[in-house]
């Protein structure tokens, strides 16, 4: 399958799981948590794991360093950081 079509999936899927009430809109998760995200936003994916969906962010941080941020779409809770 291609980015596109990867892509494509994930943006349906997110939309379909905000009209059933499953995760939050992006825009509304983002403002909940951007101060905490830290750095510039690079990257965000939408996923399900362990039976719940997550939005996965990718911050660069002020000395350069990549970190992933994984936040539960339902709550805004940030669950993980990896990369610090």
């Amino acid at each position: 399958m291609s980015v596109h079509a990867d892509r494509a999936r994930e943006q349906d899927e997110a939309r379909q799981a905000v009209e059933r009430g499953e995760a939050l809109p992006l825009a509304e998760l983002l403002g909940r948590v951007r101060a905490e995200l830290g750095g510039e936003l690079v990257g965000v994916s939408f996923e399900r794991k362990r039976g719940r969906w997550i939005y996965e962010f990718k911050v660069v941080g002020e000395r350069g360093q990549i970190e992933e941020v994984y936040v539960d779409a339902a709550t805004a809770e940030i669950l993980k950081r990896e990369g610090r």
